[in-house]
């Protein structure tokens, strides 16, 4: 009978709260464009009011802030949060 074999991971918490953080904030990013790119579209095709139009415009712009904050807060760039997929290229467009 063998018994099973017992794996550690040996990483420090200050890396693996990092880490974590960085995902987080790249899922969150995603996001960010991934709305962004569909309001614009709904502005093109002229689906929304003025109103619609300037509240999605203001939401953005403050949910762009707070990323920045964010960001600066954990010590990240912008850069760190976009994953290289290999082949596949970057996860996240270019910010601005």
């Amino acid at each position: 009978m063998t018994e099973p074999v017992k794996r550690r991971v040996d990483s420090d918490p200050e890396s693996v709260e990092r880490g974590l953080v960085s995902l987080v904030l790249t899922v969150v990013e995603l996001l960010r464009q991934l709305m962004e790119k569909q309001a614009l579209r709904r502005v093109d095709r002229g689906d929304l009011s003025e109103d619609q139009v300037e509240a999605i415009g203001l939401t953005l712009m403050r949910l762009e802030e707070r990323m920045d904050e964010l960001c600066e807060h954990f010590g990240l760039s912008p850069e760190e949060l976009n994953i290289d997929l290999g082949p596949l290229g970057p996860l996240l467009s270019e910010r601005r």
